[in-house]
């Protein structure tokens, strides 16, 4: 109660109507064995569309819009590194926590992620495309390409955040397999 008072007046003054919408984020299917014992996930680069507060969709004509009345309620930069730190602690032998690195001793492995598209497109599938980067003490360096495409189940903000969550999710699975 106290909490929700002492975030009243702040919340009070960023005025607007809008809906805020979380990333979807469902738990890891299982326990994949990787061949390292920690993950430090650096921050993750977005286009400036995806980077933004607002929820984007693509229009038949390519063009980009955002849907009205509705905003990301996590800054996304930090909310795709941080579900993807999250979902590769979950779903891997190892821990994995977004930079900076929280223990004393520093990770064995980072993980650089570069997303080039993070889009609802006008098809009702959602796209992530980029490349990530796997860089070890071990010396087992990769470096992969990715594209994933989730169907978007149904229209409008709910429906892009699920696809967002569960192709992050996708992504955080194919990071998982490139560590075996």
């Amino acid at each position: 109660m106290t909490l929700t008072l002492a975030l009243a007046p702040l919340l009070a003054a960023c005025g607007g109507n809008e809906n805020l919408y979380l990333i979807g984020n469902e738990g890891a299917a299982g326990e994949i064995h990787v061949a390292t014992r920690s993950i430090e996930v650096k921050e993750v680069t977005l286009p400036a569309y995806a980077a933004a507060s607002e929820i984007a969709y693509q229009t038949p004509d390519g063009a980009l819009k955002t849907v009205k009345g509705a905003l990301w309620a996590e800054e996304p930069r930090a909310a795709v590194t941080r579900i993807l730190a999250e979902r590769l602690d979950i779903g891997t032998s190892a821990q994995a926590a977004a930079e900076p690195w929280p223990l004393l001793d520093g990770p064995d492995t980072t993980v650089t992620v570069r997303i080039d598209r993070m889009v609802a497109r006008a098809d009702q599938q959602f796209e992530l495309a980029g490349q990530f980067a796997t860089s070890s003490l071990s010396g087992r360096d990769r470096l992969r390409r990715f594209t994933i495409v989730q169907p978007l189940a149904g229209d409008g903000p709910s429906a892009i955040a699920s696809a967002t969550g569960a192709a992050l999710g996708a992504l955080a699975g194919d990071i998982a397999a490139a560590l075996r």
